[in-house]
Parts: structure tokens; C-alpha cells; sequence
């Protein structure tokens, strides 16, 4: 072999193994080999697809999920007003049955709920991770009267009872927009929820966020970026940020499935997204009220609920896990 071939070759190895050394490809190896994980973050994928092409698939199945089909075809509900059809209905026609009184279809209804759900959590956790980024590195960063400022807020945002919060609030939100004798409308209260969630959320990371800047900036590498006149700015987003992603990612992986039952419960009080809207919540609050005759409506958004819910857990542990080893379950 010639030296040039040698060199090259050297070279080569050099950067695979530096490539491998990196933490990012650590923690993806670590991650991979972690089957619970995997099968999670599949699971999690699956719901989001479904979510995105929820309208696809319902042009496809050839239903929506506002039609009430007991309308035109009157044999569908029995004396009752519950489905005819043994199981609540099930049928090659309408998979998931039809709902009790006004016989919709509940597959497409799931379909549009999870999108529904999935949208608003996912928005709620974007603002609240970007809030807590912001305030919690500004208040570690200044430290001083800003950091004491901000600590006192976060103390009291913390002792709120959240759920007695969020419910006394979105009438709130609602009145800065519309008349109280005016319908609200559903882009009102999605934007409501994710305002209301991000508001009470964002405490908690900021927290986290603030303890580890303040740890951070009396380090050596922060400290030689002051010496060589580097702005505030760059110190923040070059020197304090890559060393923060990892609670900001674990941070968020286990904010969403908590947004996602949060907006949930919140519709099935009545105080977030209400019928005709799809959407977790309103499903199971229909369910409620037919579950003693009929558990099928129930039992499909409860069931698709808890599996995401679950397998989101599930995951945010493993993404934990891999990027930092040391924690554990």
C-alpha cells in the first residue's frame, strides 16, 4: 500500500471514529438499542401520520365525521336511539360503529379528534418550551434582580392549582376576544387552549433551565468567551445552548402527552373544545353518557388515548436515557 493510500485511509478511520465518539451518536445507538423505545417512537409516529392525513384517509373510507348518517338512513339507530347493529354498530360500512342519538361516524370522528388532540398539544408544547428557554436563560444568564424576579414568578406559577386554573381562565381568554353572548368559535378556543397550557407550563422548564445556566456560566468556556469580547448573544446561543439541549428535549418529550390529557380533560369539562369538534375529549365525554348501554363509542378514543399517552411516556424515558446515561428509571 502507498502512502498516500495509507493517509487516506488513516484519514478516513480518523473521522468515522470521531463520528462515533459524537454524542449525538452515542445517544442513537444507545437509543436503538433500547426495544421499548423503538417500538414506542413507532407507535408515537403512527399517531402523528394519522393525524396528518386524517382528511386523505376519510375521502378514502369515504365518510366525515359531521354527517349524522341515522338521518338518511333511519335504520341505523333502533327505537332507542343506540346503534342497531350488534357491537355499536360495526359493520363493513362503518368500522368503528356509529354514535348513540345522532349516528355519526365514529372512525372518522377518531381520525379528526386525533388530529385535533395532537395539534393543540404539540403547538402548546412549542410555545411552552420556546417560553421556558427564553425566561430560564435570560433570568440564569443576568442572574441579579432579573433572576430574583423571575424565581418569585415561577414560585407562584408552580403552587397553582393548574386544573382549577385552567378552567377559571378560558372564559378569560375567551372574553378578551367576543361578546359573551356570542358563539365562541373553534379556532378561538384552540388558540385559548395553547395559550392557557403554555401559560402554566412554561414554570417548570424555565426552572430547570435557569439551575443549569447558573451552573454553566461560571465555567471556563464561558468565561474565556467574555475575555475575548464575545456578545451576550453569542455566549447565549453558542457557548450556554448546546450545552442545554438534552433537558430541553426530555423536558418536551414529557410535556406533550401531559398537554395531550390536560386538553382532554379540559373538553370533557366543557371548558375546551366542545361538539360538533372532534376531539378527544368530546368523545369521551359523549361515551360517558351511553357507556351503561353502550361502551363501543367509549372505549375507541379511550383506548387510542391511552396508548399514545403511554407509549409517548414510554418514549420520553428512552430519549432520558440516551442522552443521559446516568439517570435512571
Amino acid at each position: 500500500m502507498t502512502d498516500e493510500a495509507t493517509a487516506k485511509l488513516t484519514a478516513s478511520d480518523g473521522s468515522k471514529g470521531s463520528e462515533g465518539r459524537s454524542p449525538g451518536r452515542l445517544a442513537w445507538k444507545r437509543f436503538k438499542r433500547d426495544k421499548t423505545g423503538v417500538i414506542s417512537a413507532y407507535v408515537v409516529i403512527f399517531f402523528f401520520v394519522i393525524a396528518i392525513a386524517a382528511p386523505l384517509i376519510a375521502k378514502l373510507y369515504g365518510k366525515d365525521p359531521y354527517t349524522t348518517y341515522a338521518s338518511a338512513n333511519p335504520n341505523l339507530l333502533n327505537v332507542f336511539s343506540y346503534p342497531a347493529g350488534p357491537n355499536g354498530g360495526m359493520s363493513s360500512d362503518f368500522w368503528f360503529g356509529i354514535e348513540p342519538q345522532l349516528g355519526r361516524d365514529v372512525f372518522t370522528f377518531l381520525l379528526y379528534a386525533i388530529r385535533t388532540s395532537l395539534g393543540i398539544a404539540l403547538a402548546a408544547t412549542l410555545l411552552t418550551v420556546f417560553l421556558g428557554v427564553v425566561i430560564g436563560v435570560t433570568a440564569g444568564y443576568l442572574g441579579g434582580k432579573t433572576d430574583y424576579l423571575v424565581g418569585r414568578v415561577i414560585d407562584i406559577l408552580l403552587s397553582f392549582p393548574s386544573t382549577l386554573f385552567f378552567i377559571a381562565f378560558m372564559p378569560v381568554i375567551y372574553g378578551l376576544f367576543i361578546a359573551p353572548d356570542e358563539d365562541i368559535p373553534t379556532w378561538l378556543r384552540a388558540t385559548g387552549l395553547i395559550i392557557v397550557l403554555a401559560t402554566f407550563g412554561w414554570a417548570s422548564i424555565a426552572r430547570l433551565l435557569r439551575g443549569q445556566v447558573l451552573g454553566l456560566r461560571e465555567r471556563e468556556f464561558v468565561e474565556a468567551a467574555k475575555v475575548t469580547g464575545a456578545s451576550p448573544r453569542r455566549i447565549v446561543f453558542k457557548e450556554l445552548l448546546p450545552n442545554l439541549w438534552t433537558p430541553i428535549i426530555i423536558q418536551g418529550t414529557l410535556m406533550l402527552p401531559a398537554f395531550v390529557t390536560a386538553e382532554a380533560g379540559l373538553a370533557f369539562l366543557g371548558v375546551g373544545m366542545i361538539d360538533p369538534t372532534p376531539d378527544w375529549g368530546v368523545m369521551i365525554q359523549r361515551g360517558a353518557m351511553f357507556y351503561t348501554e353502550d361502551i363501543t363509542f367509549m372505549l375507541f378514543p379511550g383506548l387510542s388515548m391511552v396508548i399514545f399517552v403511554l407509549a409517548f411516556n414510554l418514549l420520553g424515558d428512552s430519549v432520558r436515557d440516551a442522552l443521559d446515561p446516568k439517570s435512571k428509571r
